[in-house]
């Protein structure tokens, strides 16, 4: 029998959510960059040295190199020729430092979703991985977490669920923490607390020197500023002072599938939901347009509804969707700490494994244009008919309650696009083969236009940075307000002016 979870695993096991390819001629490189490497044994040694005695040191030809730089996007190839397995603070600054003095890139790694174009000049370089600084500790007046640069979402939904606490966090659980907050950071409660970014309340941060600052509203307050929405251009997180809640009791999730007769009432009850914005801040939904063989080798549209609260609250919502006859149904009470495992989007399913090449091609937009939203599903059609090694990508309509995101003032944060009240993205999802790397980037273009066409008149293309493709303007990412984008500049010269973190969407 087929069910809410299959249903919404598979959908989700197909997508990416970070954007992907390779072999980009415009991609920005630091000038700094020199491909002589020291030996391997003299960067174990030399550098071994200045590290405390839990941290590692891996090296091509160690199992436990390959672990480290396997990422989740497999046309992502950077190259490292060392793996730092920092412990503390002062390991990550001490590797920073060390590089530097040695003309070597750096780049820190996490989970290893971070996908951009520029990724893939990175060579020669040293990784630092900082999955060991996993440290979750609550505040005495459980408002607040100290949690490791680390921290992925996983382990702090577990971990906080047995105090009664939840924290904002993205809904994909094997995302990291920092790493999503750093771009802004999309979750189901950011109708309640703001995105990921929002609930920063400190950071300690090593710098492109091999300095540690502490970041905060009154210390070191414009990079405090800039962390939050372009963050992965002026440091790495080694910690942060993170906002928590008391948790919700019961969650309810629902699942719809429908054939493409019905795309039109679907989208129509999507727009009426999402109200210009404001659509429920207790409810999230995420519709994808997808092939699943269970029902046929044509695309279907399902779409998924959570919402934090009882069923009893949560039917007014869904039963319009019920109304329309869908060919398969699904719904069930869940705890927000077993919802991401229950649908398909935690930590063991197929969405968070690697092995697949992924690219992903956001637009934020108003509201859904049903024009284009069928021309969007001709354009997905004909790519699964000619290319069926692209059958596992997905077309996906982000639904997140804006209440809590847009009560922020928009230049409080590097976060530009609190006005986007929904996300559309092609996330293609493919084989590793350098052939489909240059196949994606057609059709996902193809389709970002049609969906900025289809937006309000006069706005102009937003894109998520922890989506982008990697090929975006500046402005399309940071934001046109000239104020912003100037002091981001300013701030960048200030704090990175050789462009060692350059290799995600840089602003210089």
């Amino acid at each position: 029998m087929y069910t809410f979870r299959s249903a919404i695993l598979f959908a989700l096991s197909l997508s990416a959510r970070i954007a992907s390819a390779q072999n980009n001629a415009s991609v920005r490189v630091p000038a700094f960059l020199n491909p002589t490497v020291p030996g391997l044994n003299r960067i174990q040694h030399e550098l071994g040295s200045q590290l405390s005695r839990a941290a590692k040191i891996y090296v091509p030809g160690n199992a436990s190199y390959s672990d480290a730089t396997t990422r989740w996007n497999g046309a992502m190839h950077p190259d490292f020729a060392a793996v730092v397995v920092p412990t503390n603070d002062q390991d990550v600054a001490a590797t920073v430092r060390y590089a530097n003095r040695n003309k070597l890139p750096f780049f820190a790694v996490n989970r290893g979703h971070g996908s951009s174009i520029d990724l893939n000049k990175l060579r020669h370089g040293i990784s630092i991985y900082v999955h060991n600084l996993d440290s979750i500790t609550i505040a005495s007046d459980s408002q607040s977490a100290v949690l490791g640069g680390g921290v992925y979402a996983d382990p702090l939904i577990k971990t906080l669920a047995k105090k009664g606490k939840i924290a904002a966090t993205s809904a994909v659980t094997c995302v990291g923490i920092a790493g999503a907050g750093i771009g802004g950071g999309m979750g189901m409660y950011q109708g309640l607390y703001g995105l990921v970014g929002d609930n920063f309340l400190e950071m300690t941060i090593v710098t492109a020197d091999g300095s540690i600052v502490t970041a905060n509203d009154r210390q070191n307050a414009d990079l405090f500023w800039a962390m939050r929405g372009a963050g992965h251009n002026f440091g790495i997180v080694t910690s942060y002072v993170y906002k928590i809640y008391d948790s919700i009791p019961t969650w309810y999730a629902a699942s719809y599938q429908y054939t493409h007769d019905k795309l039109d009432a679907v989208f129509t009850e999507l727009n009426k939901l999402n109200n210009n914005g404001k659509q429920p801040k207790e409810l999230t939904t995420y519709t994808v347009f997808a092939v699943n063989p269970g029902v046929s080798n044509k695309p279907v549209i399902i779409v998924s509804m959570w919402y934090a609260g009882p069923s009893t609250s949560a039917l007014r919502y869904t039963q319009p969707f019920l109304h329309l006859n869908p060919i398969l149904i699904n719904n069930q009470p869940l705890t927000y700490a077993n919802l991401a495992d229950a649908v398909g989007i935690g930590i063991k399913s197929p969405v968070c494994q690697s092995g697949m090449s992924h690219a992903s091609f956001p637009v934020g937009i108003q509201q859904f244009n049903l024009t284009a939203t069928h021309q969007i599903w001709d354009l997905y059609s004909d790519l699964i008919t000619k290319h069926p090694e692209f059958k596992g990508s997905v077309v996906q309509f982000e639904g997140y309650p804006m209440q809590g995101v847009q009560a922020i003032d928009g230049a409080k944060t590097a976060y530009a696009h609190r006005g986007d009240n929904l996300l559309v993205a092609f996330q293609a999802t493919y084989p590793p083969s350098p052939h489909s790397d240059d196949m994606a980037p057609l059709y996902g273009h193809q389709i970002s236009s049609v969906v900025h066409a289809g937006d309000a008149p006069g706005r102009p293309l937003n894109t998520y940075v922890n989506y982008a493709y990697g090929d975006e303007t500046l402005e399309q990412v940071y934001g046109y307000e000239e104020w912003r984008i100037q002091k981001l500049r300013k701030l960048k010269k200030q704090w990175d002016p050789y462009g060692k973190f350059n290799w995600f969407h840089p602003i210089l």
